[in-house]
C-alpha cells in the first residue's frame, strides 16, 4: 500500500447507506466472522448484517449474559466470554475459537472505548491503547491461523476520525507524564490505522487483507464515558440527550463502512487502507478539521505502521506473524 492507493474508488454506496444496502443481494452462507463489540451499538448492527446474510457469526463480549438477551432474535451467533483488557481472556476466547472452528473469513473489530477516564490495564498500560489496540492485536495474532485457512480473509478495524488528534506519542505512549483523555483517544485510533497497513503486509501472501475505517459521527454506548454536558457542549445533542449535531448517522449507517469493507469486491486485490463512507479516504492535508474527512499521512505510514508492530509484540508477547 502506497499513499497513492488512498483515493476512492467510486463506490456505489455513500456517507447515508445502511447496514441494509450494503448487505442486499449478498450470500454469506458457510462463512465465519468474528466481531467483537458485536452485541451493541455498530457492533450488533454488524452482527445483525452479516447475519442476515447467511453468515455465523462468533461474538466475543465482556458480558456474554448481555450479549446473549441482545442476539436472542438473531440466528447463526455464538457468544463467547472475553475482556479486550485482560489478554489471558483474549487468548482464552482465541483458543475456544481454534478449538471450534477450522477457518475464518472475516474478523470484525468493532468493540471500542473513547474518552475515558485514566485508567491503567495490565502492567500500567493506557487504557485506551490496551483496549482498543493491544486487545485487538493479541486477538487477531492468535486467529491468524484460521484466517489464513480461509478463501480471501478480511480483517475490518474500526478506526476514527479521532486519529487525526495525534500520532503515535513514542517518547510516552502510556501518557506516564500526565493523561489527556482525548489525545489517549486519538492515539489509539491511529494505532488501529497503523495496525492495518503492517497486518495486511504481513498477511496479503495468505490471502489476508485487512483494512480501517472511519464510521461517522454516531452516539451510541461509545460515549457512554462522557457526561450529557460534555455532549451537548460539542453540539451533539440537546439537553434531551437527543442528536442534533450535523452529519450524524443513525448505527446502520455506521454499520455500513465496516460492512463494505467485509464484502465488497471493489477491494479484491487490495488492503492495508483507510475507508470512510463506503469509499477509499483521501489523505487529508496536516492541518485540515477533522470533520473534513481523510486520513492522515502519518496514521498510513508503513514505517511507523512496522516500529508499532514491533511495540506490541514485545508489549504483548503475541505470537509474531511473519511474511
Amino acid at each position: 500500500m502506497t499513499i497513492s492507493d488512498q483515493q476512492p474508488l467510486g463506490s456505489p454506496f455513500s456517507d447515508t447507506s445502511t447496514a441494509e444496502d450494503v448487505i442486499a443481494g449478498l450470500d454469506l452462507s458457510g462463512a465465519t466472522a468474528v466481531v467483537t463489540g458485536g452485541y451493541s451499538g455498530l457492533g450488533l448492527e454488524t452482527t445483525r448484517g452479516l447475519a442476515a446474510a447467511g453468515a455465523r457469526v462468533i461474538v466475543p463480549a465482556r458480558r456474554p449474559g448481555l450479549a446473549r438477551a441482545a442476539l436472542a432474535d438473531v440466528e447463526g451467533c455464538y457468544v463467547i466470554p472475553m475482556d479486550l483488557a485482560d489478554l489471558a481472556s483474549v487468548r482464552a476466547a482465541a483458543a475456544q475459537i481454534t478449538d471450534s472452528f477450522s477457518k475464518l473469513d472475516l474478523l470484525m473489530a468493532v468493540a471500542g472505548v473513547m474518552a475515558t477516564p485514566e485508567r491503567r490495564v495490565g502492567p500500567g498500560w493506557e487504557g485506551q491503547l490496551a483496549i482498543n489496540h493491544f486487545g485487538h492485536f493479541t486477538l487477531v495474532c492468535e486467529l491468524y491461523p484460521l484466517l489464513a485457512a480461509g478463501d480471501g480473509a478480511r480483517v475490518v478495524v474500526n478506526s476514527s476520525a479521532g486519529h487525526t488528534l495525534t500520532g503515535i506519542r513514542w517518547h510516552d505512549p502510556h501518557f506516564c507524564t500526565g493523561y489527556d483523555k482525548w489525545l489517549a483517544y486519538g492515539q489509539a485510533k491511529t494505532a488501529n490505522a497503523l495496525f492495518a497497513v503492517q497486518f495486511d503486509a504481513l498477511g496479503r501472501n495468505d490471502g489476508v487483507r485487512t483494512f480501517a475505517l472511519h464510521p461517522g459521527k454516531i452516539i451510541t454506548g461509545l460515549q457512554r464515558e462522557m457526561t450529557l454536558h460534555e455532549q451537548i457542549e460539542r453540539g451533539w445533542v440537546d439537553e434531551h440527550g437527543n442528536v442534533i449535531g450535523a452529519d450524524f448517522k443513525t448505527p446502520s449507517q455506521g454499520a455500513a463502512t465496516g460492512l463494505w469493507a467485509a464484502t465488497s469486491p471493489l477491494l479484491r486485490g487490495r488492503g492495508g487502507l483507510y475507508l470512510e463512507d463506503c469509499d477509499v479516504a483521501r489523505v487529508s492535508a496536516p492541518a485540515a478539521p477533522m470533520d473534513d474527512g481523510g486520513v492522515r499521512a502519518y496514521a498510513i505510514d508503513p514505517d511507523a505502521a512496522a516500529r508499532l508492530w514491533e511495540l506490541s509484540v514485545a508489549a504483548t508477547g503475541a505470537t509474531p506473524v511473519t511474511r
